[in-house]
């Protein structure tokens, strides 16, 4: 793909928004940034962009820009603009950072996708690799950006990618050597606007693969498990229910890779140190990969057995008078707070809301039932959750988060736990999940200091 002299416009000038800037740049690209923030919020360095030739325009959006693009490449979180859609329709290329990359890009893609579990799978499974000797490189939302990789990229590199619908949205001839697909649920209404959409642009992850190619899907999950019958590629599934011919299952509580008659024990699924049952979907999709690609079992188990998980995610601050604090921040969508719920059997008093994404709330209303004490609401969409959740379980409101995170605390008894898993972005709040995250943990340390000093 020649790029040279082509007008690329980059929405968004955030961290893959500069990785673009400069390698469009020394690819010869007349290079403009599209930002909605005013140049003073970019930083001091905007003036050394400016005197490599890239142009900004800040503070706005304006349609003519996007129309005189020869490429438009919006960052991986940048909205549903009407100007892209227009250019788009008026025969414009919209390309994603992950595109364009893998059109330069050296060595395989393992590209992981789903609604939940991206992060901790493609980190775990890069651990694998990593350990296992591979020159494996973590890159996409978890990581690097992808194009920051062309220029050392090698043929025996594997770029461990997690992948989001927005990326994959606007992808033409991306294909990955490996996909995972972890599972799917109602996410990201607001930008794509139906679920089909949605799952849509998730599925062109492993529709685009070839025969040479291996897709990894849940057979748990109806939806990713039923586009087995539609992939060309060579197909291996992870199931927690039923044995598979061909992937990863339990038999007995042990985790059984198998490739048709070959098969090798990995370990209990009692040696998983990170709760749940996602979780253990999350190791079994990441040990696949890892089997896929060449690692040893012994090198495996020891890879996954000191794996201590991703802040943000199920992540245990700390226990005061016998509360245990966990920070889920990461879990944006229902789905993912249902899953942080049936990880415990004792009670919770749950933290919820924030900006909604077009969610179901009432999905919440059994596992509710089963474990939640009380429900601490906040943010934008609190009058919609409390909505779905009243007469479930008792419901109070905070106008912060440090206030919420004392109503919590009030509320919890020894032995309980205080679960910051709000199913809603945080957006209206903060910039994004890890501030969130990062605020609980600061005013769960606080309470724990004033009431030292209470004792004292």
């Amino acid at each position: 793909m020649n790029i040279a002299g082509k007008n690329v416009l980059i929405v968004g000038f955030g961290k893959t928004g500069k990785a673009l800037a400069g390698f469009l740049v020394r690819r010869g690209a007349r290079v403009t940034i599209s930002e909605i923030r005013e140049e003073k919020n970019l930083g001091r360095k905007v003036a050394l962009w400016k005197g490599r030739n890239v142009l900004f325009e800040t503070g706005r959006h304006l349609p003519l820009t996007f129309l005189k693009a020869d490429i438009i490449i919006p960052s991986p979180g940048a909205a549903a603009l009407p100007e892209i859609k227009a250019a788009e329709k008026a025969g414009v290329r919209v390309l994603s950072e992950i595109e364009l990359a893998a059109r330069f890009l050296k060595g395989k893609i393992v590209g992981i996708t789903g609604t939940n579990g991206k992060s901790t799978t493609a980190t775990l499974a890069h651990k694998i690799l990593k350990e296992a000797g591979l020159h494996s490189y973590l890159a996409g939302n978890i990581g690097t950006p992808l194009i920051s990789f062309v220029e050392r990229s090698r043929d025996h590199h594997v770029y461990v990618t997690e992948i989001s619908s927005f990326q994959l949205a606007h992808t033409d001839t991306f294909r990955a050597a490996v996909s995972v697909f972890l599972n799917i649920s109602m996410n990201h209404l607001d930008w794509h606007g139906t679920f089909e959409e949605y799952f849509g642009a998730k599925k062109r992850l492993v529709l685009a693969q070839g025969p040479g190619d291996i897709a990894v899907l849940n057979a748990d999950d109806p939806l990713v498990g039923g586009l087995a019958r539609d992939i060309p590629a060579r197909i291996y599934l992870f199931s927690r229910r039923r044995e598979v011919r061909r992937g990863c299952f339990l038999r007995d509580d042990w985790i059984i890779l198998r490739d048709g008659e070959k098969e090798e024990r990995l370990m209990r699924s009692t040696e998983i140190p990170l709760p749940g049952l996602h979780n253990l979907e999350n190791v079994m999709a990441a040990a696949l990969v890892g089997w896929i690609l060449g690692a040893g079992m012994r090198t495996m188990r020891s890879s996954i057995r000191t794996f201590s998980g991703l802040e943000h995610r199920l992540e245990r601050v700390l226990s005061l008078r016998g509360v245990d604090f966990i920070n889920d921040s990461k879990a944006t969508t229902v789905d993912a707070t249902v899953k942080a719920l049936q990880s415990y059997d004792r009670k919770i008093v749950l933290i919820l809301g924030g900006r909604d994404k077009g969610a179901d709330f009432r999905l919440l209303r059994r596992p509710a039932r089963r474990v939640v004490k009380r429900v601490i609401l906040l943010g934008e969409s609190k009058a919609k959750i409390a909505a779905a959740l009243r007469g479930v379980v008792p419901l109070a409101e905070a106008r912060s988060l440090p206030e919420a995170t004392r109503l919590a605390f009030v509320a919890a008894g020894r032995g309980e736990i205080v679960l910051l898993a709000p199913a809603c972005t945080s957006f209206d709040m903060f910039k994004n999940f890890e501030a969130r995250g990062r605020a609980f943990k600061r005013e769960v340390r606080k309470l724990k200091d004033s009431l030292q000093g209470t004792k004292a």
